[in-house]
């Protein structure tokens, strides 16, 4: 005689419940291993029991690496059977949140303006404030940055300048000590040349009276000769 279908329900009887799950809990453990075993198949199997106790199996891949395998399979399969309404309503409220990130940071650009105040609290007033002090802090310590980074650049090119200057003048001076020598040099020699035409024109004339004196002395010796004879 064929046995009829049993109709799956919850078991009443709390201890028969308890016997039962034991009993199935184990089989389906096995049943888990078994597969995974003969098959080689990457099995993971999470049951709670009525009271929050977790009964796990997973194959030697373990159990983190096959809930993140599921996780990424899932996610793939729900990209690729969503329908294109869902996917373009994705994308509607993404631009509402640009447009309302957009309308919240153009407020806030017109608060630090000075503009559109009058819906402002006191609280908003008073973080505005700290806000806009914190902000003039960070442009004033920049800007002394700055000021510092340009006022070092510039005594860097005053020194440059002032050895470049240095240079200059040392080699202008070096220059003129050059020329005013060879000024000197040139001046000496002129003199020297003059002073040897004067002696030779003295030793020609000195040369010249002793001659003509020669001569005189001569004459008179004769004269006197001639008058005694």
């Amino acid at each position: 005689m064929r046995r009829g279908r049993v109709e799956l329900r919850r078991i009443e009887n709390k201890t028969n419940r308890q016997v039962t799950f034991s009993k199935r809990r184990s089989g389906l453990l096995k049943k888990a291993h078994e597969i995974s075993v003969l098959c080689d198949a990457d099995a993971a199997l999470i049951v709670f029991s009525t009271k929050g106790k977790l009964f796990e199996y997973a194959s030697d891949s373990g159990m983190e690496r096959i809930l993140e395998r599921h996780e990424r399979y899932s996610n793939a399969e729900k990209q690729l059977n969503a329908p294109h309404f869902e996917s373009h309503g994705n994308w509607t409220l993404e631009l509402a949140k640009l447009k309302s990130r957009m309308e919240v940071l153009q407020r806030n650009l017109k608060h630090y303006m000075g503009e559109d105040m009058d819906t402002l609290s006191l609280k908003e007033l008073q973080n505005l404030e700290h806000q806009l002090e914190v902000a003039l802090k960070h442009v004033r310590s920049k800007k002394n940055q700055l000021m510092h980074e340009a006022l070092t650049q510039l005594q860097k090119k005053d020194k440059e300048l002032q050895g470049l200057n240095n240079l200059l003048a040392k080699k202008v001076k070096e220059k003129e000590k050059a020329k005013a020598q060879q000024v000197e040099l040139t001046a000496c020699h002129e003199h020297w040349n003059v002073d040897c035409c004067n002696n030779s024109s003295s030793s020609s004339r000195y040369d010249e009276a002793n001659h003509n004196q020669g001569i005189s002395t001569s004459v008179s010796s004769w004269m006197i000769h001639s008058m005694n004879e």
